[in-house]
């Protein structure tokens, strides 16, 4: 539950990046917080990005079929840079 709470504690922030840089492995707990998270911000029309996902983390959400929920970029700067919308074309 930390993890929701701190995810409520941010609810009016417009975007939100987590960094799954140092993150091995979700299990299903972990990804249904994930998709919890993501959801409540979506219905809110807010955003959550997600950043640094390695390869066994982005195959889950393959396997899952979550992939297309979550907003995913290679690093946190390019999430930033995303949506804050000065990405250029």
């Amino acid at each position: 539950m930390p993890f929701l709470h701190a995810v409520r504690r941010e609810e009016h922030a417009e975007s939100m990046v987590l960094d799954l840089t140092e993150v091995p492995y979700i299990d299903s707990s972990g990804l249904g917080s994930l998709v919890s998270a993501c959801i409540s911000r979506q219905k809110a029309g807010r955003r959550v990005a997600l950043a640094g996902v390695n390869e066994r983390v982005n195959r889950l959400f393959e396997i899952t079929k979550t992939d297309s929920l979550f907003l995913i970029f290679p690093t946190i700067h390019d999430a930033i840079i995303a949506l804050s919308g000065t990405a250029q074309a």
